[in-house]
């Protein structure tokens, strides 16, 4: 099953509600990071939510999602476009914790006590900042706070990754609902039974269904409309040239340092791993 989203809204306009399937990003994503078993499942779930939090882009705006919590992780980090474009970083990705009741602990893993930052690149002068603490580290109700509390809009979202037994990423993916400003609440009491009845979100995806099935699941009982479907990707924006600006931005002491070797000046990339290399001649050239 391709990686994709698919974008609702009830008939009445009281709800909204995206549903994807992430499976391939998300192993893209722990085979670039080299992730444990709990890491990768941490970060499948950001990266997912990232995507899902995407679906409420447009044009040119991009969304980043950042974790800083007290776990073993350290920092997650994850970016999305308004057309389905997402890449994803850790700061330590193994966290060498033991299962939990059966099952990856990734609440330990990133921390309760921490931070969610949200920045969102509107277009406009300055980009959006946003900022909760973390409530439990489990990714989607830190996700679901942030959207309820931070910007007023209550919201619900599920998150889940499934490993095959050979520790890559079987099936991934997630949901997210939305009450609108003015919506008939009284819906909300149907959704929260349609949830309580649902099967795991990775459950449903490894018995072959999509997005659209997932949220008929969810909706069952209230009408509904589809809006559209965004096909889903990695896809790092790094390039030569941008590292090569970033280097130019480095004080003159510094550079004329890296000019004065004689080995290569290598920079990897934190999101793709791609590694760059500049030769101190072509460090000399940056020196202003």
């Amino acid at each position: 099953m391709s990686d994709r989203m698919t974008r609702i809204m009830t008939e009445d306009g009281s709800l909204r509600a995206v549903a994807a399937v992430t499976t391939d990003l998300v192993e893209e994503c722990r085979r670039r990071q080299d992730t444990d078993p709990t890491a990768t499942v941490a970060l499948g779930r950001l990266a997912t939510g990232a995507a899902l939090m995407g679906s409420l882009l447009k044009g040119e705006q991009r969304l980043a999602l950042m974790i800083e919590g007290n776990g073993p992780l350290k920092k997650l980090h994850a970016e999305t476009d308004a057309c389905g474009q997402v890449r994803a970083s850790i700061k330590e990705p193994v966290s060498a914790l033991p299962l939990r009741q059966g099952k990856f602990d990734v609440a330990a893993a990133v921390g309760r006590a921490g931070f969610l930052h949200v920045i969102k690149d509107l277009g406009l002068k300055e980009p959006y900042r946003g900022m909760v603490q973390l409530q439990s580290g489990e990714i989607a109700e830190d996700l679901a706070y942030y959207l309820t509390t931070s910007e007023q809009v209550p919201s619900t979202v599920g998150l889940g990754v499934y490993l095959d037994p050979e520790l890559g990423v079987a099936v991934a993916g997630g949901f997210l609902i939305q009450l609108l400003p003015g919506g008939d609440e009284s819906l909300i009491p149907l959704i929260e039974a349609n949830l309580a009845a649902l099967p795991a979100t990775t459950e449903l995806l490894r018995q072959g269904e999509g997005p659209v099935e997932i949220l008929q699941r969810i909706f069952t009982g209230i009408p509904f409309s589809v809006k559209d479907e965004i096909p889903l990707s990695f896809r790092c924006n790094c390039s030569r040239e941008q590292v090569a600006g970033m280097l130019r931005s480095l004080g003159e002491k510094e550079l004329r340092e890296m000019a004065a070797g004689s080995e290569e000046t290598t920079v990897t990339c934190e999101f793709c791993k791609e590694r760059y290399g500049f030769t101190p001649e072509e460090i000399a050239a940056f020196i202003p």
